[in-house]
C-alpha cells in the first residue's frame, strides 16, 4: 500500500475501465466522460490518490497505479450497484435534481443501501487520507460523505461538488431523507454548484430546513462556515484544440461528410441515452422541419450518437425504445434512395473520433430538459479553430450562462427549436465567425485547469 496521500479525489468510479487484449489480457485505461477528463490532470500533476469503484460488482481490488494516479478500490456487491447506484443514485436522486422530468422512486430499501455505501467510502477515505489531507468528494452519489468523514477525520479539510443541477427547495422538499443529505453536504468546508442558482437553493435549503444562520453565501453549523458557491465546470481546451489540428482528424472529418454523402448542412447530437437530454424534442423539431419542407430532402442530416447508459433502469430502456421508434419513424418518412435524414448510433466512440465528428458538423445540437452544466457544448466550441459551426443549446444547461453566442432555445417550445436549427444552418459565414471567435475566448479562458484549480485555491485558502 502507498503512503498516505495529501490530497485525495473520491467518487463512484475509478478513472479507469478494465479493457481485455486480444491474447485475453486484462489491462486498465483511462475512461472518457467529463468527470475523468476534467479531474485526471490535476490529478496527475498533484501525484494524489483516487478512490472509487473499479466496475466490477463482488470483487475485490488491491489498490494499483495508472496513467500517473494511485488508484483505491472500494468494492461494491451486485446488490448494491442495484440499490445504491441504479436505485437511490439514478432512481431518487438524478430525476429529482433534473426537475422530476421522470418521477423519483423514494424507498427506504434504497436509501438504506445508499447510506451503508456512502459509509464505506467515508471509512475508505479517513484511511487514505494523511494528516490534514484536502480530500475532494465529487457528485450526487456521494453526499452523505462529508459528514461522515469529517466525523472520522476532523483535521481534514473537505470539498464537495456537485456535477449535476442542485434543485429549489420546492421539489427537493418532496425527498423523504432531506435532512439527512442537506446535513451530509455540510460536513464539507466547501460545497461547490456548476450555476449560482444551485448554490442558492443550497443555502435557502439550510435555513429553511436547519433554520442556520447565514451571511450571503456562507452557512454556520457547530463553530464552522461552509461556503457554497458556483464553479462552472470546463474542458482541457489546448488538448483538444491541438488534437482537431491532426491532419489525421482532418482528414476523418472529410471522410465523415462524404460517408453521409457531403450534405449541405450536418446537424450532430452527442449525448448519453438520457431523459434529460431532450434527444426526442430535437429529432421531434428536426422532423417537422423535414415535413414543412423548410429542410429540402437531401439537404441536412441529422447524426445522433446516444451513448448507452444505465441500461438495467427500466426507465432507460422504455426511452431506448422510444428514441429507436422514432428515429425509424422519421427515415420511413423521409428517407430517399441513398439518403437516410437521421443517423443514429447507440454506441461510444473515442476523443478522437469525436473530434472528428465535431469538426465535421455544422450545427451542434445540445438541447437537454435540465443538465448541470453540457461538457459536449464546450468540446465542439474548443474543436471550431476555424471558427465555422453553430451551437444550438438549451437555455436549461449550465453552458448557457457562458456561451452566450449560441443559438438559445427552449427544448420544450419544438417552435423555438425549428426556428433556431433554421437560423443556424443559414447564418452567414460572418455571423458564425463572430459568435464562435465569442465562445472559444470563453472557453480558452474558463478552461478546466482554471476551474479545479478556483476550487482548489478556495477549498485550501479556507
Amino acid at each position: 500500500m502507498k503512503a498516505r496521500s495529501s490530497f485525495l479525489i473520491v467518487a463512484n468510479r475509478l478513472p479507469v475501465d478494465r479493457v481485455v487484449g486480444a491474447d485475453g489480457a486484462a489491462a486498465w485505461r483511462r475512461s472518457p466522460g467529463g468527470l475523468v477528463t476534467a479531474i485526471a490532470p490535476v490529478m496527475q500533476r498533484r501525484e494524489g490518490a483516487w478512490l472509487g469503484w473499479h466496475g466490477a460488482p463482488g470483487e475485490e481490488v488491491k489498490p494499483f497505479d495508472h496513467d500517473g494516479m494511485h488508484l483505491v478500490p472500494v468494492p461494491l456487491s451486485a446488490a448494491e450497484v442495484e440499490l445504491y447506484y441504479e436505485g437511490f443514485s439514478n432512481a431518487t436522486i438524478w430525476p429529482l435534481y433534473h426537475d422530476v422530468v421522470a418521477t423519483p422512486i423514494y424507498s427506504r430499501v434504497l436509501w438504506d443501501a445508499y447510506r451503508a455505501v456512502n459509509d464505506r467510502f467515508a471509512r475508505a477515505a479517513a484511511e487514505v487520507a494523511d494528516e490534514n489531507a484536502v480530500v475532494w468528494i465529487q457528485d450526487y452519489q456521494l453526499q452523505l460523505v462529508p459528514a461522515m468523514l469529517r466525523k472520522l477525520r476532523p483535521d481534514l479539510r473537505i470539498g464537495f461538488f456537485l456535477h449535476i443541477p442542485f434543485p429549489p427547495v420546492e421539489l427537493f422538499w418532496q425527498l423523504p431523507w432531506r435532512r439527512e443529505i442537506v446535513e451530509g453536504l455540510l460536513g464539507a468546508d466547501l460545497v461547490g454548484f456548476q450555476r449560482p442558482g444551485g448554490a442558492a437553493n443550497f443555502v435557502r435549503l439550510c435555513r429553511r430546513l436547519l433554520g442556520l444562520q447565514h451571511h450571503r453565501n456562507e452557512v454556520e453549523l457547530d463553530g464552522r462556515r461552509i461556503r457554497a458557491e458556483a464553479f462552472p465546470i470546463s474542458v482541457d481546451f489546448s488538448e483538444l484544440d491541438t488534437l482537431v489540428r491532426e491532419p489525421s482528424i482532418v482528414a476523418r472529418a472529410k471522410e465523415i461528410r462524404s460517408e453521409l454523402g457531403e450534405p449541405e448542412h450536418m446537424l450532430l447530437g452527442v449525448d448519453r441515452l438520457d431523459y434529460t437530454k431532450g434527444i426526442g424534442q430535437r429529432l421531434k423539431a428536426f422532423s417537422e422541419l423535414l415535413a414543412d419542407g423548410a429542410v429540402k430532402p437531401g439537404e441536412a442530416v441529422f447524426v445522433q450518437i446516444a451513448t448507452p447508459s444505465r441500461e438495467r433502469v427500466e426507465e432507460y430502456r422504455r426511452l431506448r425504445n422510444s428514441i429507436e421508434l422514432q428515429v425509424g419513424r422519421i427515415n420511413g418518412e423521409h428517407s430517399q434512395l441513398g439518403h437516410q435524414p437521421v443517423q443514429y448510433l447507440h454506441q461510444s466512440y473515442n476523443r478522437r473520433e469525436l473530434a472528428a465528428l465535431y469538426f465535421a458538423a455544422d450545427v451542434m445540437v445540445v438541447t437537454p430538459l435540465r443538465d448541470g452544466m453540457n461538457l459536449v457544448a464546450k468540446e465542439y466550441i474548443a474543436c471550431r479553430h476555424d471558427l465555422r459551426g453553430s451551437l444550438v443549446l438549451s437555455e436549461f444547461a449550465g453552458a448557457a450562462d457562458e456561451l452566450k453566442q449560441a443559438f438559445s432555445v427552449n427544448p420544450y417550445d419544438v417552435e423555438g427549436m425549428k426556428r433556431a436549427m433554421l437560423t443556424a444552418m443559414r447564418a452567414t459565414p460572418h455571423e458564425l465567425s463572430r459568435r464562435m471567435r465569442s465562445m472559444r475566448r470563453r472557453v480558452a479562458t474558463y478552461n478546466v485547469d482554471r476551474w479545479a484549480g478556483e476550487f482548489l485555491a478556495a477549498l485550501e485558502g479556507g
